[in-house]
């Protein structure tokens, strides 16, 4: 069969995304895994798959799968990819609307198309939540990785994330570290890993290890973790600016209970068509 889809991206994370509620598709891991080889296939750190919402009132939802076939809870930057994707196709007739996910609702907000807001909704740090295994909540935790000991910061947004404070995020041991945290037994549903350098009170520079994809050029919701854990850490003010390798991201967050914001730009690259 054929599918219509487009590719779009925000700050260099990219996407492959898919409306299903024009077209019946059904995805299994083999089929998303070579759609994401970037050689024989079309090439992605994840797949955006957009259905109709269970609640009437929300305009859409849509599923998220990372490269390696796995589907995840949350993705921010796909969030606004897929919010400008409803505007242009012209499935959204105001600026604001409720997306659905895996990880709760998002409301997105449109009104400049260039660079989209979202509201990632309120984050979670008790650990069975995240899920990360501890016998009680902290702000900074143990991680016992090849005999030597780690403090992490772990957290959900709607997926879960580990924190490691660096001194330089350019030298940060990324590609070596990073897969060892994600499948840390203590995560039992593995995890996003981020490596934040703070720089003052409202910058921070990141990499992110994503789970399921490996090191990507953004992450939106490694930004909010990374914000929100410099804010319960005593660091950061409420309006933060995260410098990734594909961009800079806007995180706004008042304190617990309250919902992180988020905003940046969400672009189409391409349109076009593939035989499944």
């Amino acid at each position: 069969m054929k599918v219509t889809f487009s590719k779009m991206e925000g700050l260099g994370n990219d996407f492959m995304v898919i409306d299903a509620t024009r077209q019946a598709l059904t995805l299994d891991t083999a089929t998303v895994r070579k759609l994401a080889d970037r050689r024989t296939g079309i090439g992605f750190d994840q797949l955006l798959l957009i259905g109709k919402a269970a609640d009437p009132a929300h305009t859409a939802a849509f599923r998220i799968y990372n490269a390696d076939g796995g589907e995840v809870e949350q993705c921010g930057n796909g969030a606004r990819c897929v919010s400008r994707f409803l505007v242009e196709a012209g499935r959204v007739s105001q600026p604001e609307f409720i997306l659905e996910t895996l990880g709760g609702d998002l409301q997105a907000d449109v009104s400049d198309i260039r660079r989209v807001r979202v509201n990632m909704g309120v984050p979670s740090f008790e650990p069975a939540r995240i899920p990360f295994v501890a016998r009680e909540r902290s702000v900074t935790y143990e991680l016992d990785i090849d005999g030597q000991s780690y403090e992490i910061g772990a957290l959900s947004v709607g997926n879960p994330h580990a924190i490691l404070d660096v001194p330089d995020v350019d030298i940060a041991p990324v590609s070596e570290l990073g897969p060892k945290i994600e499948q840390h037994p203590r995560f039992p549903r593995r995890t996003n890993v981020n490596f934040a350098q703070w720089l003052d009170r409202t910058h921070v520079k990141l990499r992110v290890f994503e789970r399921g994809t490996g090191e990507t050029l953004a992450c939106g919701t490694g930004a909010c973790a990374t914000m929100v854990w410099g804010r319960l850490a005593g660091w950061l003010d409420e309006d933060v600016e995260v410098a990734l390798r594909g961009g800079r991201l806007m995180i706004s967050w008042q304190g617990e209970g309250k919902p992180m914001w988020m905003s940046g730009p969400a672009n189409r690259v391409y349109d076009g068509t593939i035989e499944l």
